[in-house]
């Protein structure tokens, strides 16, 4: 079982290193020590979460809360503690200097002890994922209480910044996954394409050390990453470009994954966050206007005003954000469901197949009534047309898509193009700034 120690250690020397280059050998010979259930949290940990991106678990742990933990397990008051954090602007070296400075309080600190491993970590903070109703708050406190009185000031200074998804190390996904390729002796295509259905890079490298990646396939309840566009240079030089091209409204809301498996619905953001009972009426039109067994689909979600154009998108997070009274809000901000793409149907991965092929089996199960309007068309004039009439509508733009393009999940490429409005350069005068965090504390 490894240490948190040594993870800890592992992070402080991440830290200190500017190459990516470095930075992925470093991981990936830690990758390569570590057991199968450690696989499964470490990757998640670097990246500075506590679950991989397809978890539904939140932590819920906010500044106070650390504070007073850290507070509560070491003697040190909120003051100093604040005093602390103005100080550094950096809530691990925050832990680091209280738990260096704390009272013997425990077990541990009298005796050598074997210390926390990366699971305990681990399991600690699904408990406190796990709490809910009113104790919460108290089961939180004593989960954060032990950790912090058992970590020695290395180990608190990450658990620190893990709780508050701030880690600091300049590590990402790409690192990751490169980290994973070269620890199991895959290519970081491969782990990429695992990562894009599962959303998971613990699952992925699990299964990459047993060899067994190319069994990671998409899911009907797992979210996979979304296909990205990148902005277009006008329309009559994306249309020469793409030759024929299909042709969409890009609206002014949020965009939406949807998996379908009978009558259960379940809706993800664009963030892959589980977002199901915020959203109770696009459950009720896909349950109304898909004709499918099991499908994934893709598409957004728009709130329209009493003026029937969209509303600002702030409006809209109102609703993805809404966990409680969601009926009352969704009345005062109803939502319509326009669908665009189908990446599984029926227990067939729809992935590798052009748009033109993805979209004729969407028309087959969609009602129109739900379904993103669709022109295939190789004329710069008739773009125009279409992109006049959403800018009209009070959207964004249009999407210029290649027919023949598969579903790229996680990629931005020249496949799909968004045309909007260009901005106006502006005159701007800084009146204002704030002090910086961490390695920047000194600078405003």
């Amino acid at each position: 079982m490894t240490s948190f120690e040594s993870f800890a250690e592992l992070c402080m020397k991440v830290e200190g290193i500017g190459s990516s280059l470095e930075k992925t050998a470093i991981l990936a010979s830690f990758f390569s020590e570590l057991d199968e259930a450690e696989l499964l949290v470490v990757p998640s940990f670097v990246m500075g979460s506590a679950f991989p991106a397809s978890s539904e678990m939140l932590l819920g742990v906010g500044p106070s809360t650390l504070y007073e933990a850290l507070s509560k397990a070491t003697g040190s008051s909120l003051a100093e503690i604040k005093e602390i954090l103005r100080r550094t602007g950096d809530v691990g070296a925050v832990a680091a200097e209280v738990v260096e400075k704390r009272k013997p309080a425990t077990l541990s600190a009298f005796i050598e002890a074997d210390g926390i491993s990366i699971l305990d970590v681990h399991a600690r903070f699904l408990d406190l994922a796990r709490a809910s109703g009113k104790r919460s708050q108290g089961v939180k406190m004593k989960h954060l209480r032990y950790l912090f009185g058992e970590a020695g000031p290395l180990e608190a200074r990450y658990i620190a910044r893990l709780a508050l998804d701030d880690m600091r190390i300049g590590v990402g996904e790409g690192i990751v996954r490169d980290a994973v390729a070269k620890a199991f002796g895959a290519s970081p295509e491969e782990v990429e394409r695992g990562y894009n259905f599962t959303g998971d890079l613990g699952l992925v490298a699990q299964r990459a050390k047993a060899g067994r990646l190319s069994e990671l396939t998409i899911e009907i309840g797992r979210p996979i990453k979304m296909m990205l566009a990148q902005l277009g240079a006008g329309i009559p030089g994306s249309v020469v470009e793409m030759g024929t091209v299909a042709v969409e409204w890009k609206f002014d809301g949020s965009r939406v994954q949807i998996h379908k498996k009978g009558e259960e619905i379940e809706i993800f953001s664009r963030r892959l966050e589980r977002v199901t009972r915020s959203l109770p009426e696009i459950v009720g039109f896909v349950k109304e206007h898909v004709r499918a067994e099991s499908a994934i689909l893709d598409g957004e979600a728009v709130a329209r005003g009493e003026d029937g154009r969209p509303l600002p998108f702030q409006e809209i997070l109102k609703r993805f954000r809404r966990k409680y009274k969601v009926e009352r809000t969704a009345k005062k901000i109803p939502l319509e469901l326009w669908l665009f793409d189908l990446v599984y149907l029926n227990g067939r991965v729809l992935i590798d197949e052009p748009l033109r092929e993805r979209r004729r089996h969407l028309e087959l199960v969609a009602d129109k009534k739900i379904l993103a309007s669709q022109t295939v068309t190789s004329d710069p004039d008739e773009v125009a047309e279409i992109y006049e009439e959403a800018i009209g509508a009070g959207h964004e733009g249009v999407m210029l898509k290649s027919p023949e393009s598969p579903y790229a999940p996680g990629k931005r490429g020249k496949n799909w193009l968004k045309i909007k409005p260009v901005m106006e350069t502006l005159d701007l005068v800084v009146i204002g700034a704030r002090w910086g965090e961490g390695r920047r504390a000194s600078f405003l």
